[in-house]
């Protein structure tokens, strides 16, 4: 009985998110309306307006331009109506030239989507083939008059989409570009404490291993993280709302730290793994190391620029360790490797 109650408050629940919380279900719930509306809105024109016949290409383009983002609605309008003129003529000249439809039908196809994998219709390049084979299919390819109607239907409701997308709360990504922000500052400063008590002893050989394995983690969520971005800034192009969007900069900073960042993971864990003892930092060195990796922790969940001056002290006595003799003859070999990507990321913050 639970199990049922569960199933049927799914529903419910992503319905009254969409209400309450300007998150993802409120953007798929806004972008699904819209789509519904431009569909029977171009269908409306069609039919009612424009009185054509079979008018099935308006809501059908219409709802596939209702994208993303602003842009991508606008240059989907461009290619799609660029793919689907390409497919008419192209029909066209089959229906006149072939006697046979089932040879033009598979001579529409094959040169329809060889045409259309040009990167330049983008995903719309499968319309050529597509409208080549409905036209042949239902027999107006020797119709002008027909070949015209397609072509208008399609430009009508792929504009009607465009234009509903790009002036009715056009969409924005700012939640999604939140959501990376907060999943990569954690990831940071969860790998950055299990360095911090890896560099310090104590931790098994397998810990280096496990490590290496939550590096990988973090490296997908940097890729995520950068995608976030691109989305962010195309959905700014063109958008009335643009202004509003969320600041990127947490989480490009985030995303430019990381190269050194992972640089000096990896120096930490190949100390931790080597048996040789040159390797191996002393003591006094591994706690600074394990001070300033646990001060980058601080920095990544808080974001705080003003928690970077100890960083910076502990990258200074890092350096003044390389250089200053000590009983720790084997100090500055196993040093050597973490204090240079310790220094970059150190200066990369205080940079941003």
């Amino acid at each position: 009985m639970g199990d049922v109650r569960n199933r049927l408050t799914v529903p419910f629940g992503w319905v009254a998110r969409a209400f309450r919380v300007p998150g993802e279900e409120r953007r798929s719930l806004v972008q699904t309306t819209k789509a519904a509306a431009a569909a029977v809105i171009a269908w409306i024109v069609a039919t009612s307006v424009l009185q054509l016949p079979q008018p099935f290409l308006a809501p059908y383009a219409a709802v596939f331009l209702v994208q993303a983002t602003v842009y991508r609605s606008l240059r989907g309008w461009a290619q799609q109506v660029g793919a689907v003129g390409v497919g008419v003529l192209l029909a066209a000249g089959a229906g006149q030239i072939v006697p046979s439809v089932t040879a033009a039908l598979g001579l529409v196809v094959f040169g329809g989507l060889l045409i259309g994998s040009w990167r330049g219709f983008g995903d719309s390049g499968v319309w050529v083939g597509i409208t080549g084979m409905l036209l042949i299919s239902y027999g107006n390819a020797t119709d002008p008059t027909l070949l015209a109607d397609r072509l208008l239907e399609t430009a009508l409701g792929a504009a009607i989409g465009a234009v509903l997308n790009a002036v009715v709360l056009p969409p924005l990504h700012g939640e999604r570009l939140r959501a990376a922000t907060s999943r990569l500052a954690s990831a940071i400063a969860d790998v950055l404490i299990e360095t911090s008590a890896l560099v310090r002893g104590g931790e098994p050989p397998e810990a280096a291993d496990l490590l290496h394995d939550r590096m990988r983690d973090v490296r997908s969520l940097v890729a995520e993280a950068e995608d976030a971005i691109g989305l962010t800034r195309e959905g700014r192009y063109l958008n009335l709302r643009g202004r509003r969007e969320t600041r990127e900069e947490p989480l490009t900073n985030l995303v430019a730290v990381w190269p050194p960042l992972a640089q000096l993971i990896d120096a930490v864990s190949e100390a931790a793994r080597s048996e040789l003892p040159f390797r191996h930092p002393g003591e006094y060195a591994r706690g600074v190391v394990g001070d300033l990796l646990e001060a980058l922790a601080e920095v990544a969940r808080s974001g705080d620029p003003d928690r970077l001056d100890r960083c910076g002290k502990l990258v200074e006595e890092i350096d003044r360790l390389l250089v200053t003799p000590t009983d720790e003859v084997t100090t500055s070999i196993g040093l050597g490797a973490m204090a240079l990507p310790a220094r970059r990321l150190v200066q990369r913050l205080h940079a941003d």
